[in-house]
C-alpha cells in the first residue's frame, strides 16, 4: 500500500488537495480533525491540556482560542503542548492506515500540516506539499479563523518556510 504525505503551510489550501484524493477514493487521515476530536468534550487530550494550561478548557472542551493565546510566543509551552497531542494523533493515524491496510486499500493519505516539522516524511512514500502566494495563505487564515495578521504570521514563523517545503 502506498503512503502518501500531505502536507503545506496553515492556508496554503490542503483541504482541497484532501478532497481531491477522497473523490479518487482515496481514505485520507486529516491530522488537524483529530487534534479537533482530542480536544472537543470528552476528548482524550482535554484534562491533560487543562492540567497543563490551566483556564484553557470550557464546559469539558478545550477553548482554542484561550489554548492558542496561551502557547503562542511561547516555545516551551508550544511544546510542552505538543508533546501532550503528537503521541495521541501519531496513534490514530497508524490505527488510520492498518485499518486501509486490512481492508485492501491500494493507497492512503495522511495530511499532516506539520509533516516536516515533525519528521513525519519518514512514515510515507511520498509527499505532496500544497503551496499558495504568501498573501493569500495570510487572507484565507484570517477570514477562517477570525484573527488578526499578527496572529496568523506567527503561526506561520513557526511552521518550516514554504519555499523549503517546496524544495
Amino acid at each position: 500500500m502506498r503512503v502518501i504525505g500531505l502536507t503545506g503551510g496553515i492556508g496554503m489550501g490542503k483541504s482541497t488537495a484532501a478532497a481531491a484524493f477522497r473523490r479518487a477514493r482515496i481514505p485520507v487521515f486529516d491530522a488537524d480533525l483529530a487534534v479537533h476530536h482530542l480536544q472537543a468534550k470528552g476528548g482524550r487530550a482535554v484534562k491533560a491540556i487543562e492540567a497543563a494550561f490551566p483556564g484553557t478548557s470550557k464546559e469539558g472542551a478545550i477553548d482554542r482560542t484561550a489554548l492558542r493565546h496561551a502557547v503562542l510566543g511561547d516555545r516551551h509551552a508550544l511544546t510542552r503542548l505538543e508533546h501532550i497531542l503528537h503521541p495521541m494523533v501519531e496513534a490514530e493515524e497508524r490505527a488510520f492506515v492498518a485499518r486501509a491496510r486490512r481492508t485492501g486499500k491500494r493507497a492512503v493519505v495522511r495530511d499532516i500540516p506539520l509533516l516536516f516539522e515533525i519528521k513525519g516524511e519518514k512514515r510515507v512514500d511520498t509527499v505532496v506539499v500544497v503551496s499558495a502566494p504568501k498573501a493569500i495563505q495570510i487572507h484565507r487564515v484570517a477570514l477562517r479563523r477570525r484573527m488578526n495578521k499578527a496572529d496568523v504570521e506567527a503561526i506561520i514563523a513557526r511552521q518550516i518556510p514554504d519555499s523549503e517545503k517546496r524544495r
